[in-house]
């Protein structure tokens, strides 16, 4: 059997991790030097510091201006859970389940908040729900890309602009690379530590004035951590949204988003890093229109992600192993092309199928998945050779 050679050159910047992803190119510590360290984060500077955060990210990402943005504890997860926390109760709710957060925030809903009238809509890996079932009467949580399936929404036709509950919108994945519209979405959470590299921990909270609107008629039945608590008095607080944090945030973390966000700016903003994207899965299309070993995970183009790229082995030497001898070889082809310094990080995520996930967001640039793609042949090669008979 012929195999591949070994290429002769290596990405750049072999970071492919979907999270936390790249950093932005030309990236420096040096960039972090206005960083507010050794001061509280309430001083006059470090709440400067945090509006700054709060103030570009309105404009980057377009957020409408009525819309309040918060920066709160715990990534994405927090974000999300002090929404369903806070929010969710009054209504019959509808959970969309096509990937591993998903299905966290339908166990959320019905194991921990016990919620009774929960109807989950669920798809396989690599699939939607059929988003037609989507009812504008009940309370509505999703994740609009799913980092661990590839999958995303194309748009958000299936929530009625006339609707009665709200939206609960898990972004994360997806917010500064695909067209979020803000007027169908109440709830938008992302974690600065994807599209735009940024470090771990942190999370972005954006309300729509519905969602400000049934935190302050509603009070939830359970107790509310500090974390959580966004109302005082029946009204929002909204010095959370001026930069007031609940709790204590990494002020050198803060500086890091403000220098990706400043990087955005420059490049030409939104509309520049959604084309990054795009032309970031495009290197990948290409790649596996030609190659016949692997496919894209995502069952439809249509749906299929533009940052969390999530692919499969269909070689019959690999599917015709069980479970667990499929799920072997990814690790290994994985681990073969961290050993060669050729990509960090791509293993499928851990209830996924078997497979490879390579992140294509706006911090990551096409030459570097060009100089990957003959890295991914030559792994394969190597590997599958591994299975042949002594």
């Amino acid at each position: 059997m012929t195999t591949a050679a070994k290429p002769a050159m290596r990405p750049a910047r072999p970071e492919f991790s979907s999270g936390p992803c790249a950093k932005r190119p030309g990236w420096k510590p040096e960039n972090l030097s206005n960083a507010v360290l050794g001061r509280s984060h309430r001083s006059k500077l470090g709440k400067a510091r945090l509006k700054e955060a709060i103030d570009r990210t309105r404009e980057v990402l377009q957020v409408p201006a009525d819309y309040l943005i918060g920066i709160v504890p715990g990534s994405d997860t927090g974000a999300v859970e002090m929404a369903m926390w806070s929010m969710l109760g009054p209504r019959p709710v509808q959970l969309l389940a096509f990937e591993s957060f998903g299905k966290d925030w339908v166990t959320d809903v019905t194991k921990q908040l016990k919620l009774a009238d929960v109807e989950t809509l669920s798809a396989a890996y690599g699939e939607l729900p059929d988003l037609t079932k989507v009812d504008p009467k009940k309370d509505l949580v999703f994740t609009w890309n799913g980092t661990t399936s590839g999958v995303r929404v194309s748009n958000a036709d299936f929530i009625s602009a006339d609707r009665e509950g709200v939206t609960i919108c898990d972004a994360t994945s997806a917010a500064f690379a695909q067209d979020l519209d803000f007027a169908k979405l109440d709830v938008v959470t992302f974690s600065w530590q994807k599209a735009m590299g940024g470090e771990g921990a942190h999370g972005v909270l954006i309300l729509s004035p519905r969602a400000v609107a049934r935190l302050e008629s509603y009070s939830p039945p359970w107790p509310m951590p500090k974390l959580f608590r966004m109302t005082k008095g029946g009204k929002v607080s909204l010095d959370i949204f001026e930069g007031a944090t609940i709790n204590t945030p990494s002020m050198l973390c803060v500086e890091d988003y403000i220098d990706a966000l400043k990087w955005a700016s420059a490049i030409g903003g939104l509309a520049e890093l959604q084309r990054r994207a795009g032309a970031n899965l495009a290197v990948l299309e290409a790649w596996v229109d030609k190659t016949p070993w692997v496919e894209f995970l995502p069952s439809s183009k249509a749906i299929r992600s533009n940052t969390s790229v999530c692919l499969k082995v269909v070689d019959p030497r690999v599917t015709g192993l069980s479970d667990d001898g499929q799920a072997e070889f990814a690790k290994k082809l994985a681990s073969l092309l961290e050993k060669e310094g050729a990509a960090l990080d791509v293993g499928g995520y851990r209830d996924a199928p078997p497979g490879l996930r390579i992140w294509c967001g706006a911090t990551v640039e096409a030459t570097d998945l060009d100089a990957l793609t003959p890295w991914l042949d030559w792994a394969f090669d190597q590997t599958v050779s591994d299975l042949a008979p002594a």
